[in-house]
C-alpha cells in the first residue's frame, strides 16, 4: 500500500512537471501499456478486467484528442487517427477481434517510440545548438 502511495506520488510529479512534449509521451506510453493489459486480461479471459483497460485507453485518445492544436495541419490528420483507432477499440469490445487490439497495440507503440525519439531529438538540438 505505501509503495502504492510512493508510485502515485511520484507519477502526480511527473506529469506536473512535465513539458507538453514529455506529457504527449507519457499518454502514448500509458496508453500502450493499457493496450497490453486488456490483451494479457483478454488472453486469461478476464473480460471485466480487459474492460477496465479498454476504458481507460479511450480515456487516453480521448484526452489527446483533447489536446490537439488545430492551428497546425497536422492535428487535423492526428484527430482523425484517434478517431480511427478508438472506433477500433469500440470494435474489438463489441467483436474480441484480437487483431483489431493488436493493430492499436502496434499504433501505440509506434506513435510511443516516434514520440520519445522526436523528443530526444529536441533536446540534443537544444544542449548542441
Amino acid at each position: 500500500m505505501i509503495a502504492s502511495n510512493y508510485k502515485q506520488q511520484y507519477l502526480k510529479t511527473k506529469v506536473e512537471t512535465a513539458s507538453p512534449g514529455d506529457l504527449t509521451l507519457l499518454l502514448y506510453e500509458e496508453l500502450h501499456r493499457k493496450l497490453n493489459m486488456a490483451k494479457m486480461f483478454f488472453e486469461k479471459e478476464e473480460m471485466n478486467e480487459m474492460m477496465n483497460y479498454i476504458h481507460g485507453s479511450r480515456e487516453i485518445l480521448t484526452e489527446l484528442i483533447a489536446t490537439l492544436n488545430f492551428e497546425y495541419d497536422i492535428a487535423r490528420q492526428l484527430y482523425s487517427l484517434y478517431h480511427y483507432y478508438l472506433r477500433k477499440l469500440n470494435e474489438f469490445a463489441i467483436s474480441k477481434r484480437v487483431s483489431d487490439l493488436n493493430e492499436i497495440l502496434e499504433f501505440a507503440k509506434e506513435y510511443s517510440d516516434t514520440w520519445r525519439q522526436a523528443l530526444q531529438l529536441v533536446k540534443s538540438n537544444k544542449v548542441n545548438g
